[in-house]
């Protein structure tokens, strides 16, 4: 089976310490979602699983090979990455940003890159404006248009599996849009995909994601399955704020009152 895996990693800026003795796996089929409060290493977290952030100590392995031996072209094969912040210095397109996700599949026609592109838009909702320079778009059009790119990534193989990581996917997003992002990497799950998620929304987390793993302060505090992680007591003590979790039928949500709580430890 391809893993993803992290071993006891550490990730340092510097001399500060961004994340420390962090290990998770990640497995095809199945949605992790990392939360935690601002800082907590989340982003360190997936930028040293994609192989953009070199580990001071432990180790990122892919199919059982350090991550760091892999050439760029191989990992564009094999995972697909969504930053929480993407720049575009040229005055592209919407379709030429989403195409930028094809250039390691050179063995691809430029029509079926076409295609793989306007399938991608379509599912985003961001055919619209995919002409439009990508400089004029609003941040919600942007989101959409850069998750159509790594939705291309990942679909230019119809036999790979590659992983895919989200940055705080539906940041920017609207509703509807926000279940749209999550729905369309549920279905690259169902494909055999492994999919992680960095998430703020807990009641969207609850809603997609099969385990859940907590950062705080740099260590990973908490990980397992949605439902028991998901604890309204812990969830309240991590985020230093009363968090209270409401049923209707199959339906949960996740909400705060207000207020706060006795300092994390």
């Amino acid at each position: 089976m391809t893993l993803l895996r992290a071993e006891a990693i550490e990730v340092r800026a510097g001399t500060k310490r961004l994340i420390r003795d962090v290990s998770i796996e990640l497995v095809p089929g199945e949605i992790v979602a990392v939360i935690g409060p601002n800082g907590a290493g989340k982003s360190t977290l997936l930028g040293a699983l994609a192989g953009d952030r070199p580990v001071a100590a432990g180790r990122v392995l892919l199919d059982g090979h350090p991550i760091a031996k892999w050439s760029k072209t191989s990992l564009a094969h094999r995972r697909a990455v969504l930053p929480q912040h993407s720049t575009v210095a040229f005055d592209f397109t919407g379709r030429q940003i989403v195409r930028l996700g094809l250039l390691a599949h050179g063995s691809l026609s430029d029509r079926q890159k076409d295609d793989i592109a306007e399938s991608a838009l379509a599912e985003t909702e961001a055919l619209a404006f995919a002409d439009r320079p990508y400089t004029v778009l609003s941040g919600g059009e942007r989101q959409r248009v850069q998750l159509a790119r790594v939705l291309a990534q990942c679909d230019a193989d119809p036999a790979a599996r590659p992983f895919l990581l989200l940055d705080e996917p539906i940041g920017g997003l609207d509703l509807a849009h926000q279940h749209a992002a999550l729905a369309s990497a549920r279905r690259r799950a169902e494909r055999g995909l492994g999919v992680l998620a960095v998430l703020h929304d807990l009641t969207m987390t609850a809603r997609y994601a099969d385990r859940v793993a907590i950062l705080e302060t740099g260590r990973m505090t908490a990980i397992g399955a949605t439902e028991t992680t998901l604890d309204p007591a812990l969830l309240s003590r991590v985020f230093a704020t009363p968090i209270v979790r409401l049923q209707a039928g199959a339906t949960i949500a996740y909400v705060s009152p207000g207020g706060t709580t006795p300092n994390r430890t």
